[in-house]
């Protein structure tokens, strides 16, 4: 699972209780920064190891196996891919945070470029999406 934000963490709690659960699968929670410098570089780390905290919490409240790990990198996608295949991950699931093209355009469009470099299944759960799986 790479998660972008504690706001990103929240939304997919709830589907991805139910998917390792029906895999019985352990979860890997991934965040992955861009490297940057002094106060910005601080305040990153802060959210990444807040959204990590808060997904391993509550994932472990549901009695879900979590391993969690922050990284920076400046391609976000080639991290979380390069993880995926040393950790021999069998599905990479992504919470969308609903950026708009703006953002996505300077960030990156890591959904894009999972789905395009990779063999492993992505399942993308969209925002204001709360069915289930």
């Amino acid at each position: 699972m790479a998660v972008s934000s504690p706001w990103a963490a929240e939304k997919v709690v709830t589907p991805l209780v139910e998917l390792a659960h029906r895999l019985t699968a352990d979860v890997l929670v991934v965040h992955v920064s861009r490297p940057s410098g002094g106060q910005m570089r601080e305040q990153e780390q802060a959210d990444g190891e807040a959204a990590i905290s808060l997904l391993r919490t509550k994932l472990q409240e549901r009695e879900v196996n979590v391993q969690t790990l922050l990284m920076f990198s400046d391609d976000i996608a080639r991290a979380i891919l390069n993880t995926a295949t040393e950790r021999e991950v069998t599905l990479i699931v992504l919470g969308l945070t609903g950026k708009n093209i703006f953002a996505r355009l300077l960030a990156g469009n890591v959904p894009v470029e999972l789905i395009k470099n990779t063999r492993i299944p992505v399942l993308l759960l969209p925002p204001d999406w709360n069915g289930v799986l």
